[in-house]
């Protein structure tokens, strides 16, 4: 293992284009540190199946992989359209009524959510990703809406209905969300995100339900809603109650405008690094390998651009969850990671990373990474049993290797996404972090320079029962 070696990591949607035990292992093979199972479709006998095939994949490769359960949240669809197309002409009124009801060509269209319990008159409203708008006239009964459109086109059957300046009140987590948590605290899940989040308090409210079910799940806040960056301090609440965020920039740029995702994932990023919290770039980011072998120059720079602003996690949704090319795809990923690693350093920010845990953590990992570099060592072990240790040693961003050692499944699960990472499970000694490194060094996993004998390891430390962490130790192996 390199010091350039693949530090930020790939997540990958597992959809029908990789709904195979075979699949599967080979996009954990190629580099995926972590696989996204998308509540929005499939059954939950799907989504068991596919973790039963993910567990085995990460087995086989010997190495830990993460599993992200992604809610499907207020995701707002229209329902079934006659013969799947509806043309709509600027000035046309609309009705969109809640229900399961046939429709029968005309202007009284169905919607799977009851929109006449949130909007107000004079909200804007788009659907089709965006290419119809529409503003609302009227509430026209306790299950329907009325609105304007303002331009040409045409909707589908269950396309995407957005309403940017909608307030849910709190109120995103629908039944079918309350139903695959239920169901989701029974699986193998590592984390579970939660779609459309607009507060801090949605962050809390589905803690607190994790919580409950007895979950050890951590939660990701997806960013892609305008009331969500309506403000720097909203923005960084959101930030501080969630364990991670997702830049959601598919959603985002159809309720705020495409020319404000890059500035918000520029800001989500830093404001992750300074918490101390993972931080997930999405949507698009290699979309044209859906159809086509290679990437586009624009993707390229785009994940490039993620890697440099010190992104955790770099995200492929269509393109593994249904493209043609699913495996090739995250080769391509990794290979711009890995060059852009090689050949440039991660953008500062501009003030030290502060995490949850204690300033101590804070004050041993900052000295940590610069005692590495400045010693020019092979790998930071860091003994851990929460994943605190090694969370904050990542918000450093240091130019090398994080091995981290625990004795907990979940925690090494969860980690396999954090920045720079490596997770071992190993049950816990005084010094398991050091045996780890004689045993990954005498495997080859570890490597030191070419012509140096003796491995250099950089080790964090502390007794659990009592300070946590609080030792730094130089080893050489």
């Amino acid at each position: 293992m390199s010091k350039f070696f693949k530090r930020t990591k790939i997540l990958a949607t597992i959809g029908p284009a990789t709904n195979s035990a075979e699949k599967v292992e080979e996009v954990i093979m190629a580099g995926a540190n972590g696989c996204r199972l998308n509540c929005s479709h499939g059954s939950n006998e799907e989504r068991d199946q596919q973790i039963e095939w993910i567990r085995a994949a990460a087995k086989k490769k010997g190495r830990s992989v993460a599993i992200l359960q992604d809610l499907q949240g207020p995701k707002i669809r229209l329902g079934m359209i006659k013969d799947n197309h509806l043309d709509l002409k600027k000035g046309n009124e609309l009705v969109l009524k809640y229900g399961d009801f046939e429709h029968d060509g005309g202007m009284t269209v169905p919607v799977q959510y009851n929109l006449a319990e949130k909007v107000k008159v004079g909200e804007p409203l788009s659907m089709f990703d965006g290419t119809v708008k529409a503003d609302i006239i009227e509430i026209v009964s306790d299950t329907a809406i009325k609105v304007k459109i303002l331009n040409d086109g045409f909707i589908m059957s269950k396309k995407g209905i957005n309403l940017p300046d909608t307030d849910f009140g709190g109120d995103i987590l629908t039944e079918k969300d309350l139903a695959d948590i239920e169901y989701g605290v029974g699986c193998d899940y590592d984390y579970v995100s939660l779609s459309f989040v607009q507060s801090a308090e949605d962050i809390v409210k589905l803690k607190q339900l994790l919580l409950s079910y007895g979950s050890t799940a951590k939660v990701i806040a997806k960013i892609e809603t305008k009331k969500a960056i309506s403000s720097d301090e909203n923005l960084e609440e959101i930030v501080k109650a969630s364990d991670g965020i997702m830049v959601a920039r598919g959603d985002m740029a159809t309720e705020a405008g495409a020319e404000v995702v890059p500035i918000v994932q520029r800001r989500l990023i830093a404001l992750c690094r300074a918490h101390a919290k993972l931080c997930i770039v999405a949507t698009q980011m290699m979309g044209s390998m859906v159809d086509c072998p290679e990437p586009t120059r624009a993707e390229v720079s785009d994940v490039a651009t993620a890697v440099v602003q010190g992104a955790d996690v770099v995200m492929l949704s269509d393109e593994t969850a249904n493209g043609k090319y699913p495996v090739e795809t995250v080769k391509a990923m990794k290979k711009v990671i890995l060059y852009t690693q090689n050949h440039s350093r991660i953008a500062p920010i501009m003030k030290d990373p502060v995490g949850e845990k204690s300033e101590v953590y804070d004050a041993i990992s900052s000295a940590t990474a610069r005692l590495a570099e400045t010693i020019n060592a092979d790998v930071i072990v860091c003994q851990t049993a929460s994943g605190v240790t090694a969370t904050t040693m990542a918000a450093q961003r240091p130019n090398l290797p994080i091995v981290s050692v625990t004795p907990n499944p979940r925690v090494a699960n969860q980690l396999a996404l954090c920045y720079a990472n490596s997770a071992f499970v190993r049950p816990y000694a005084e010094d398991f972090g050091y045996d780890l490194a004689v045993e990954l060094k005498a495997s080859g996993y570890i490597q030191t320079e070419e012509g140096v004998k003796d491995l250099t390891a950089v080790i964090v430390s502390g007794d659990r029962d009592k300070v946590g962490t609080d030792t730094i130790k130089i080893r050489k192996i």
